[in-house]
């Protein structure tokens, strides 16, 4: 592992961007308000295990393929922002209100939220890029341990102070949502505020730069 001198601040640097808000944490609010708590925890763990994909890419330089190939960069970039597009769209149009967290339990959302949340991680090549160019600023060249182990160890502490955010923003979410529920209408404005938060996201996604 790096020494203290590196640690402490990469500590505290993952813990200020866990807490600042972003499109993950829009995301996995979308999901929790449009179905359900169960389904924010699954879209939650999709986006903590598709993470370590990317982990183990920037620990091998893979990521650099992206920063490398412009091409492959803006192709990736816009099937995940066309998947964000089609999930947003299907809330907006769905007519079924938001379920309630107790009943979710019963049906296949959570695992569709699940399915959803890795393909949309998967997908975001900003996602990949973040990686590369902020897990090897932490790395220490005099560390017993080699340069992509450095790597796998800190992206991995990284990724458990993000979803630890997560789970709050679930929570969050949840509760927020919860008021509402248990009317019909209302519910169905979840749903729409739910998939607006997801085309949103998709178009943020398609103007980005690099």
């Amino acid at each position: 592992m790096p020494g203290v001198d590196c640690l402490i601040p990469f500590l505290v640097t993952a813990l200020l961007l866990s807490i600042t808000p972003g499109p993950g944490m829009l995301y996995i609010a979308a999901q929790t308000i449009g179905r359900g708590r169960r389904a924010g925890w699954y879209s939650s763990l999709g986006t903590h295990l598709a993470s370590y994909v990317h982990i183990v890419a920037a620990a091998f330089g893979l990521s650099l393929f992206l920063q490398a190939v412009p091409a492959a960069y803006l192709a990736l970039k816009i099937v995940g922002a066309a998947y964000l597009f089609w999930l947003g769209f299907r809330f907006l149009m769905s007519e079924e209100t938001p379920v309630d967290p107790e009943v979710s339990a019963a049906t296949s959302s959570h695992v569709t939220a699940l399915k959803e949340s890795l393909v949309v991680e998967l997908t975001n090549p900003k996602s990949a890029v973040f990686f590369i160019a902020f897990l090897p600023q932490f790395t220490d060249q005099n560390a017993a341990y080699p340069f992509w182990l450095q790597i796998i160890l800190l992206g991995i502490i990284a990724n458990l102070i993000f979803s630890l955010a997560e789970v709050g923003c679930v929570i969050f979410a949840d509760r927020v949502s919860s008021f509402f529920r248990t009317s019909r209408a209302a519910g169905r404005w979840l749903q729409r505020i739910a998939g607006s938060v997801l085309v949103g996201l998709g178009a943020n996604l398609l103007a980005s730069q690099r």
